[in-house]
């Protein structure tokens, strides 16, 4: 097994932490002290080294951030975690806070006297995010302060930072050798009259080196530093630990450092060094600013291409969905055929990680599966453990939000079932989230549209309702890489343009606390779209190819409610579900496969 279910925090252990922590940071001369999520890779999954928010607090959600003074710790965490975050700290000493609602400012503004300073790690906050902060203090009498990182100074059984083997993507899969994309990409630098790039963002690294590893579980990154000269030369920092023993032939232009030579390479550059803002530690400007090089700030070098996959990266993400989507048609087979009340989540969970294995080909699960039955559910992020592990009761929906990576693609895929009779309501709301992700399937739009134009599409039958949901419509997803991957979104606050081979998820929901949960998620490819017999062939447009090929559960489904053209989507894609899945199960799984994709 993959996943585990053991409990990893416990509210209790969160009070005696953050005394320790007060201590610490009277000692160290400061007033408060932040305790992101993120390590300097800035990743939204961190090793057990970095996962210093959990440690302190208790909660494990992957996106948050905690703000420690004297008299208040408040925990900052977003609409999916709401629920989450409630049940893993310990409310007498630990204050959720409402984010982005809550603007971290305005909330030490209210909390922090007037002179105030508050200390932060500046290799675990972006430039951006420091630079926010202090024009919004600037004025109130309130001061930041780069200090060494305080947690550090009290986790005493802090594990040591992670060493997986680093190996080679193998070119059938990557679609262009690293020797072909190291000047490529570094003649974005030469033309823009940049001398170097640093890169801090570890799938940006491995997708340019065509490396891969195992420092971070279920995404097969190799966490890393690198720099990017305008010559196409690369110095790639790594623990040498983890390519001891191996035969990486990176190329003549790819030199191996220890990573503590990382600063006094950056105190050593000059002229030009593009730096993204958004994702590099404060930390690597200030290291720059000690020697003679000018920081600019720019995008990532490597974000854009990385997100536009190749001929060869889709192709294989198609055969990696359709061999995932067996494994699913299995497992829902299997998941029908069972006494619903002889299960528990973690049964259900681990049986679909079996028919994941039973592939031969799945090298990890892309996330830990969200299995919620019931109110758990409506725990948008929720991890079952030992200790919330619930029996289905029949008639709960079950939402499972799952995935697999493969050398070829990485997956990522919710369906919500029914187990008996539905509850009230659940059918009117599934059948809205429906016709949500359908509107954003057939979606077509003039190239130049972001992901805030087409976000709506998916909301608007629950708006119609007076229902909404919490969270993003869809994230970009990468190819054996991070299944959470930018800049790519489809969501009312994303900007960046969508072009042609960026993978995103499709993923409306509805949640409805104490009661169900209900998701619908399949992954689409951005394409060029066909002209219409009377559209305009002067206007470039683009669309989606789902790459997702499991069945929906027609039981949730009201299909008076839906219009003749998502009757028509559904069943075109129940038949294409059908033939191109069909001829990879079982005779059994095939049967259950030709009821489950009937014509509506």
């Amino acid at each position: 097994m993959f996943q585990s279910f053991e409990v990893r925090t416990r509210p209790q252990d969160g009070p005696p932490r953050l005394a320790a922590l007060r201590e610490t940071m009277a000692a160290e001369g400061v007033d408060g002290y932040l305790v992101p999520r993120a390590d300097m890779h800035q990743g939204e999954y961190v090793s057990a080294h970095d996962d210093r928010l959990a440690w302190l607090t208790g909660f494990t959600g992957s996106a948050g951030f905690a703000a420690i003074l004297p008299n208040i710790a408040g925990v900052f965490v977003d609409g999916r975690y709401r629920l989450q975050v409630r049940a893993q700290t310990d409310q007498e000493v630990f204050t959720p806070v409402d984010w982005p609602e809550t603007k971290l400012a305005d909330w030490l503004k209210q909390h922090a006297p007037s002179g105030a300073v508050i200390g932060f790690d500046p290799w675990l906050h972006t430039v951006r995010e420091v630079e926010d902060l202090s024009a919004k203090l600037a004025s109130s009498g309130r001061e930041l302060k780069s200090c060494p990182n305080l947690v550090d100074r009290i986790w005493a059984d802090q594990p040591a930072p992670p060493v997986g083997k680093v190996y080679c993507q193998l070119p059938e899969y990557a679609g262009e050798s690293r020797a072909e994309k190291r000047p490529r990409i570094a003649a974005d630098l030469a033309k823009a009259g940049h001398g170097a790039a640093v890169l801090t963002l570890p799938d940006s690294i491995s997708w340019l080196l065509n490396i891969r590893g195992a420092d971070i579980p279920r995404i097969p990154i190799v966490q890393s530093l690198a720099i990017l000269f305008d010559d196409g030369r690369v110095d790639l920092f790594l623990d040498p630990a983890k390519v001891e023993g191996e035969d990486l032939a990176l190329g003549d232009g790819v030199a191996v450092k220890p990573p503590e030579g990382f600063v006094p390479a950056l105190e050593a550059l000059s002229g030009t060094v593009r730096v993204d803002r958004d994702s590099a530690p404060q930390a690597v400007v200030d290291h720059l600013a000690k020697g003679s090089a000018e920081a600019v700030f720019e995008r990532d070098p490597c974000i854009l291409p990385k997100a536009c996959k190749n001929a060869a990266e889709i192709a294989g993400t198609r055969e990696a969905h359709l061999r995932d989507g067996a494994a699913m048609v299995e497992f829902l087979s299997w998941l029908d055929a069972q006494n619903a009340a002889d299960l528990t989540e973690i049964d259900v969970a681990t049986a679909l990680e079996g028919f994941r294995q039973a592939t031969g080909a799945l090298r990890d699960i892309s996330f830990e599966t969200i299995c919620g039955t019931g109110p758990n559910g409506a725990i948008v992020h929720y991890r079952v453990t030992e200790e919330t592990n619930r029996r289905i009761t029949p008639g709960d929906l079950l939402l499972v939000d799952s995935g697999g990576q493969y050398v070829d693609g990485t997956t990522d895929i919710t369906r919500t079932m029914a187990t008996g009779t539905p509850p009230p309501g659940a059918v009117a709301a599934f059948t809205r989230v429906l016709k949500g992700m359908i509107a954003v399937s057939r979606a077509r739009w003039p190239r130049g549209l972001a992901g805030r134009d087409l976000d709506a599409l998916a909301r608007a039958p629950l708006w119609r309702a007076g229902q909404d949901y919490d969270h993003g419509t869809g994230h970009g997803v990468g190819v054996f890489l991070s299944v959470h991957e930018g800049p790519q979104r489809l969501s009312r606050v994303s900007e960046t343009p969508l072009l042609p081979g960026m993978i995103l998820s499709n993923e409306p929901g509805y949640y409805r606390e104490g009661a169900f949960g209900i998701r619908i998620e399949n992954l689409v490819v951005v394409q060029e779209a066909s002209t219409p017999e009377d559209g305009d062939p002067t206007r470039q447009m683009l669309g989606f190819e789902t790459l997702t090929f499991v069945p929906i559960d027609l039981r949730l489904v009201e299909v008076a409610d839906l219009s003749p053209g998502e009757r028509d989507w559904l069943n075109g894609y129940h038949a294409l579900v059908a033939e191109g899945i069909g001829p990879r199960v079982s005779d059994s799984a095939r049967d259950w496969l030709i009821r489950a994709t009937r014509a509506i």
